[in-house]
């Protein structure tokens, strides 16, 4: 009888100790803007830009000075939402700004097969409520026409204001592809389009762009009080947060914003950055004004819009059991903005197009401090699963939690790799970055750049021809891994992998 009464007691402490470690899973908020570029915030150093309220948080976070993502929306959403290299899901730009032929170029696919999990899987499994706000970018406006993969030519889209696809997309075989037939509960604003100006015949041209109400979005009802898109999808962050407060709850908070169309969010404030000298360290409002004032409004929303989470926060009394992620999805827009410390913009295979800015917040959880660790997107949905103490994950993922960089713990740095087998602004190549090198093979003729990143963050000094001992160590890891991963090369490339 004793034996049973002490079995019965072991049972019941192991069910309250379990309980009470689930109980110390934090929820989650992930905030992806879209095209902000590395210095686009004033915690990486912009005195042009004013983000006051990131600042401030970053100021009580781990920042991140060396956070990466791929040149592109496509390939960065879907390695973030996978956690796997894009190659895997045949995605390695967006398929309308492909250029070239199908012998030199692999043709990106638009949609992420179903065979590939996203992080809200494992997360809704685990109990998490879950949500998708913005933009989702992981599905084509015709994913039937995807099935005869590779392509002969770069995939097509709608033409602007046509909502010929929606009939489809509202159907349970192509919302298998949306979020909730990726795990999460719910889905505002989230479809097939890049940008929010797609509602509108006029596209770029048109007034509101997406941005200002109606924003004429199938996936964002109307409200009569709506007025700028980036304060709609925060509102709906903080609903959801509200309703599911006594829950574990993760929101996917993707922010259209500022991607193109520039559209100015507030005239006073529009009017000041016009008359605002510019930054001659980084060159910020020296050129293309009227576009980068109306990109610092945009921005100033998104600014102001991350404290009313943060503020509604505190006042729940939610911030120390919530972690909340800051970052963009690849480099700035070029039209839009510039630095004059890095090399390149979106779309190009340079620490403008692949550096994004990052911080980690958890109140109390979280020494505030800047990491110079390289980190990647494919990170986060290996952090989201060891945050959430899921530990029967049995999917591939390329990335590693970042947990033990949270804790101020050993972290094993590795090398981080890139394949873009498509041409945009460059041609196709594999990246390799490790310490302070970062090599570039281009996948058609085999030709190599070498930059030491410590030395030359603006990538000015090929020193390829200099150091050929560094360029074979490298090109070999970076071989090796293509050979190791079976990584697709273009049917011209010159290269055995």
């Amino acid at each position: 009888m004793g034996t049973i009464k002490k079995a019965i007691g072991f049972l019941l402490c192991s069910l309250i100790l379990s309980s009470c470690e689930q109980e110390k899973r934090p929820n989650i908020i992930f905030i992806m803007a879209d095209d902000l570029g590395w210095q686009d915030v004033g915690f990486m150093g912009s005195k042009w830009f004013e983000t006051p309220n990131l600042d401030q948080l970053a100021a009580e976070s781990l920042v991140f000075n060396n956070a990466y993502m791929y040149p592109t929306c496509s390939p960065s959403r879907a390695a973030l939402l996978t956690g796997k290299q894009s190659f895997r899901t045949g995605i390695y730009n967006v398929p309308v700004l492909e250029r070239g032929d199908n012998q030199h170029n692999i043709f990106s696919r638009w949609t992420v097969g179903l065979e590939h999990k996203m992080y809200a899987e494992p997360l809704k499994k685990a109990g998490y409520q879950s949500i998708h706000l913005g933009k989702w970018h992981v599905v084509g406006p015709n994913p039937k026409e995807e099935a005869d993969f590779p392509f002969e030519k770069p995939l097509k889209q709608p033409a602007n204001g046509s909502l010929d696809w929606l009939a489809d997309h509202l159907t349970i075989d192509i919302q298998k592809y949306y979020p909730l037939g990726k795990g999460f509960h719910e889905n505002v604003g989230g479809t097939w389009w890049g940008d929010p100006a797609r509602g509108y015949t006029q596209g770029y041209k048109s007034e509101s762009g997406g941005y200002r109400a109606p924003f004429k979005n199938p996936f964002i009802g109307d409200k009569e009080d709506d007025e700028w898109l980036t304060d709609r999808l925060t509102d709906e962050a903080i609903n959801f947060i509200k309703r599911n407060k006594k829950k574990h709850f993760f929101v996917n908070l993707h922010y259209y914003a500022p991607h193109r169309p520039t559209v100015p969010r507030d005239q006073d404030l529009f009017q000041k950055y016009m008359g605002k000298a510019s930054d001659p360290k980084t060159g910020q409002g020296e050129n293309n004004r009227e576009e980068i004032a109306g990109y610092a409004t945009m921005i100033a929303a998104i600014d102001e819009n991350v404290k009313r989470i943060f503020d509604y926060l505190d006042k729940e009394g939610l911030r120390e059991n919530t972690i909340v992620i800051f970052t963009s999805d690849n480099g700035y827009n070029g039209l839009q903005s510039g630095t004059n410390n890095l090399r390149g913009a979106k779309g190009t295979i340079y620490e403008g197009g692949l550096r994004v800015p990052a911080f980690v917040n958890w109140k109390n959880h979280i020494e505030p401090r800047v990491s110079e660790t390289p980190i990647c997107g494919m990170d986060y949905f290996p952090t989201f699963l060891e945050l959430a103490q899921i530990k029967d994950y049995d999917g591939k993922l390329d990335g590693e939690s970042i947990v033990p960089l949270l804790n101020n713990t050993s972290f094993n740095e590795r090398a981080l790799f890139w394949h873009v087998a498509s041409t945009y602004k460059n041609p196709p190549c594999s990246i390799i970055r490790k310490d302070e090198w970062k090599l570039i093979q281009f996948l058609n003729d085999g030709k190599a750049e070498l930059y030491n990143l410590d030395k030359d963050l603006k990538e000015s000094h090929n020193l390829a021809e200099n150091n050929p001992e560094i360029v074979s160590q490298l090109l070999d890891e970076l071989m090796t891994w293509r050979k190791n991963n079976s990584v697709p090369l273009p049917p011209a490339s010159t290269l055995e992998f």
